[in-house]
């Protein structure tokens, strides 16, 4: 079962440093095109919740990946940060940035209809399709 524990971390050069009050210890993983184009393969994140706060902000650029959300990444070395809904103002953190966290499970999948066939994780995962992750938080149309 996962836990809301308070992290420090960091990109690869150190330019930015990240505090999150409450990251959840639950891993996933996103197979969706966007995440993998990004970084070469799935992205590996962990939910920040709210409360995140950047020491070198100057250093943090950001790109606008959807109509409800953007990614963020070190401007100096390009590590990848975050996932950033702009409704509701949640981060979703690289789960690299905090190191080995105590507590990491590795338990949720998402876009797994977009995941390739060349490679496959071997955890028991709750598995999740775009369009039921969409469901979940997409903003709904008035």
């Amino acid at each position: 079962m996962s836990k809301k524990v308070e992290a420090s971390g960091k990109c690869l050069c150190g330019a930015v440093q990240v505090e999150a009050k409450t990251l959840d210890t639950s891993v996933g993983a996103c197979h969706c095109s966007s995440c993998r184009r990004w970084g070469g393969g799935p992205l590996m994140t962990a939910s920040a919740g709210t409360e995140v706060t950047f020491k070198g902000e100057e250093n943090v650029e950001t790109f606008s990946s959807s109509d409800w959300a953007e990614r963020g990444f070190c401007r100096k070395c390009g590590t990848h940060l975050f996932y950033h809904l702009k409704n509701g103002g949640e981060y979703i953190m690289a789960a690299g940035l905090f190191g080995d966290v105590e507590g990491y499970v590795f338990d949720h999948q998402v876009f797994i209809d977009e995941r390739p066939p060349y490679y496959r994780f071997a955890n028991d995962t709750k598995d999740m399709t775009g369009a039921e992750l969409f469901a979940m938080y997409a903003p709904k149309a008035d």
